[in-house]
C-alpha cells in the first residue's frame, strides 16, 4: 500500500476578540517562551506521521510565521480559513492522488504526539477522522431560555477537539456542497462540515486529551 502524504494544517487565521489584547492570541507568548502559533508549528515538525506543514493566517500577521513555512490567507470566519486551505491544496495534487489533511485550531497548543499518531494511523482505514475526550458533566438540552428540554445520556457525548482529518478529497466535496446552501454554512467545525454535508462518510473519533484544551479566554491563558 502507497503512503498517503499527511498536510498538518495549522488555523491561526483569528484574532481572539474574546482574549482582547493588540495582537492575535495565537501570538500570545506561553510560559517556556514560545507563541501558541510556534508551539503547534514545532510539535507538527517532530512527528514523523506529517509529511508537511501549513498555515492559515490573517495577511496582517504572517510576518510572524517562521521562514521555510507555507503560508494561506485566512477568511473572517473559521470554516473560510478551512476552505482557503482545502481549495490551495486541492489546486497543487492531482485528484488521483492520496492526500490527507489534518486540520488544527492553532489555540490548542499543547497537542500531543500520541493524539497526531492517533489520528493519522486512524487515516489508514478512515476517510475522516475526529478527536474527543469524554464528557464529565450532566448536559441540558433546552427547550427555552431557562427551561431543561431533555438530559442526554453521557455514555453518548463527547467534547470534540482537533486535529480533525480527511481524504483531500472527502473534505474538498464537503465544502462544495456546503456552500450550495444559499442559507449559508450551519457547522462550527470541519468535521460538522463532512457531517451535515455528506453525510455518508463515517467520522471515526480517536481519543483525545484533556491538557488538549482550546485557549479562548484571558483567563486560559493565564
Amino acid at each position: 500500500m502507497t503512503k498517503s502524504i499527511n498536510i498538518a494544517v495549522i488555523l491561526a487565521g483569528g484574532i481572539g476578540k474574546r482574549v482582547g489584547g493588540d495582537i492575535p492570541k495565537q501570538l500570545r507568548t506561553l510560559s517556556d517562551g514560545r507563541t501558541m502559533l510556534q508551539m503547534c508549528i514545532d510539535t507538527f515538525q517532530q512527528s514523523e506521521d506529517i509529511d508537511r506543514i501549513v498555515v492559515v493566517m490573517h495577511p496582517d500577521w504572517t510576518d510572524h510565521v517562521p521562514e521555510g513555512i507555507e503560508v494561506i490567507d485566512g477568511g473572517k470566519e473559521r470554516w473560510e480559513s478551512s476552505w482557503h486551505a482545502v481549495q490551495a491544496l486541492a489546486q497543487q495534487y492531482p485528484c488521483t492522488q492520496e492526500v490527507n489533511v489534518l486540520l488544527h485550531d492553532c489555540a490548542r497548543p499543547f497537542v500531543s504526539q500520541a493524539i497526531i499518531h492517533r489520528v493519522c494511523e486512524a487515516l489508514t482505514y478512515h476517510q475522516a477522522v475526529s478527536v474527543a475526550v469524554p464528557v464529565t458533566d450532566t448536559i441540558y438540552s433546552l427547550q427555552q431560555e431557562g427551561i431543561v428540554h431533555a438530559i442526554p445520556p453521557r455514555e453518548q457525548l463527547m467534547r470534540a477537539q482537533t486535529p480533525q482529518a480527511f481524504r483531500l478529497s472527502v473534505i474538498r466535496q464537503a465544502f462544495e456542497k456546503a456552500l450550495e446552501n444559499t442559507q449559508g454554512i450551519c457547522a462550527t467545525d470541519d468535521a460538522g462540515i463532512v457531517h451535515t454535508y455528506s453525510p455518508t462518510i463515517p467520522i471515526y473519533v480517536v481519543e483525545g486529551e484533556e491538557q488538549n484544551k482550546k485557549i479562548t479566554y484571558l483567563s486560559d491563558l493565564e
